[in-house]
């Protein structure tokens, strides 16, 4: 039987996906190989994994500190919401088309047979399964068909462990009154609380501890301190403290419009912790400051988001950036909007079958059924040794090689080419996602983009740094050997597998 501990949360964004990222690592230190595992995600930053499928961004990252290759069924459904009663599903890393959320409810029995064939695979695979839940499992309305929290759990008879944020205040409440949604088996089921972000004197804390132990009957496990300045893969929304504008020593200033349905932000991630990179997003109705740099990220609903773009005063700023000397690049739909026109004949991404992008670059883009999922590695076309690894994911066919007066952006290891450099080499598109992660061709595109001699920045060894730091944290404050009792994990007990 495997082992198996599930992490629920009392709220959205109580830290879940850090207690499960934190615990593979912390578990892998001690020589158990594990699997992180999230029946039922939604979320617009995915990635691709190491089998050619597409699952959420944290779990991909979970894998990374478990040491493990990335799987599909690590997240067998994950759901990426294009509107705001809709999602495109994603089935075992492959795209089923779009759902609303009364279609998807009559779907759910062949998505949770999904949850438990993945489940069922990983368990042959790995003797120890870090489960992540989704939002909370007391939300009344969700209850019915549940695969996500605790009808994932009690399907597979698991443990447990309630997580609450403490920052926001109101803790107390959210554990006790999340305990007092659930049936008597559910909240038997929970055998531990964590409360995470905690700031000050803990002594402070411990009548509130005291009293929370007594009253519920479940003993906390641990108090997470606030880890200022702790950066993760986010799965999801952009934080509103990730402007990093503050940088004294900064040598280029970089601007992203932030899209209303944008995915995949995490490409940003190494331009934002950069200590040289003034970095900043531009939210809804924000001016638009100057910049040297300007980046279009992804999105999922594109011509939305262009229509967006529209609105804000984008198109000018655009122009005037570029009549200005300044550089541009833009990524998979951005990419999109900056062609001639976008093209969806069988209404993938919206009802406009015909749409106008803003002309900027010589291709247009038609949306297919098909999706591209793949990683790769290669360099950038215009320098040598510049190498760029990173992943595709796009239902949009751009027709680059209907100009082949225009510079590839990339050259493949397999001998193939993406995206284009414009004639006058201000503007660079691709659908290469990752594109800044690898350290000699962010410094080549800073470069480009008119700063010389930055710091080397690696992507690679800042995450592995964030996910030591926050092993290290759950080692000294979490009751980690009670934790592994809970899912009878012992150090050690590692099944035969062929990952």
């Amino acid at each position: 039987m495997v082992n198996c501990l599930m992490i629920q949360g009392c709220t959205s964004d109580a830290g879940k996906s850090t207690v499960v990222a934190g615990l593979c690592r912390v578990l892998q230190r001690k020589g158990i190989i594990n699997a992180p595992f999230k029946p039922q995600n939604m979320a617009l930053n995915s990635a691709v994994t190491e089998d050619g499928g597409e699952i959420g961004r944290a779990q991909a990252l979970q894998a990374i500190a478990a040491k493990v290759p990335s799987s599909v069924h690590m997240n067998p459904v994950l759901l990426k919401p294009n509107s705001d009663t809709g999602a495109q599903v994603i089935l075992q890393g492959q795209s089923i088309g779009n759902l609303n959320a009364m279609d998807y409810h009559a779907y759910k029995p062949k998505a949770a047979q999904a949850v438990f064939d993945s489940f069922q695979i990983l368990s042959k695979q790995y003797s120890t399964i870090l489960v992540e839940g989704a939002g909370s499992p007391a939300e009344i309305n969700l209850r019915q068909g549940d695969i996500a929290n605790m009808g994932f759990a009690e399907k597979v008879d698991c443990p447990v462990i309630l997580v609450a944020d403490i920052d926001k205040g109101g803790v107390f409440a959210h554990i006790v009154g999340t305990l007092a949604c659930l049936s008597e088996s559910e909240r038997n089921r929970i055998k531990g609380l964590i409360i995470n972000r905690f700031r000050g004197d803990i002594a402070l804390l411990k009548d509130g501890l005291d009293w929370l132990e007594q009253k519920t009957g479940k003993p906390v496990l641990g108090v997470l301190p606030y880890l200022h300045g702790l950066h993760l893969d986010a799965e999801d929304s952009v934080g509103l403290t990730k402007n990093m504008s503050d940088k004294h020593n900064s040598k280029i200033k970089i601007i992203a419009p932030l899209f209303p349905h944008i995915s995949n932000h995490t490409d940003v991630d190494p331009l934002i912790q950069h200590p040289q990179i003034d970095f900043q997003w531009v939210r809804h109705n924000q001016p638009i400051p100057a910049a040297d740099l300007i980046i279009l990220l992804g999105s999922k609903s594109v011509v939305a988001d262009l229509n967006w773009l529209h609105s804000q005063g984008w198109e000018k700023a655009l122009h005037t950036h570029l009549r200005y000397g300044g550089k541009l690049i833009a990524i998979c739909g951005g990419l999109q909007m900056l062609g001639q026109q976008l093209l969806d004949p069988d209404g993938i991404e919206s009802e406009q079958t015909q749409t106008d992008g803003l002309g900027l670059m010589p291709y247009s883009t038609e949306f297919q059924n098909s999706k591209q999922l793949t990683n790769k590695q290669g360099s950038l076309n215009f320098a040598s040794n510049a190498n760029v690894c990173g992943y595709e994911i796009h239902q949009g066919q751009s027709n680059f090689a209907d100009f082949p007066e225009l510079l590839p952006a990339i050259a493949f290891c397999d001998g193939s080419f993406d995206g284009l450099i414009s004639a006058d080499n201000q503007i660079l598109v691709t659908y290469l996602h990752g594109l800044f992660d690898s350290p000699s061709g962010l410094q080549t595109l800073l470069n480009w983009a008119g700063a010389e001699d930055t710091e080397i920045f690696d992507l690679t060894l800042f995450r592995e740094q964030q996910i030591n730091r926050l092993a290290d944290c759950f080692e000294k404050h979490l009751d980690i050997e009670n934790i592994l009792q809970l899912a009878s994990i012992e150090a050690g007990q590692n099944l035969e597998s062929d990952h």
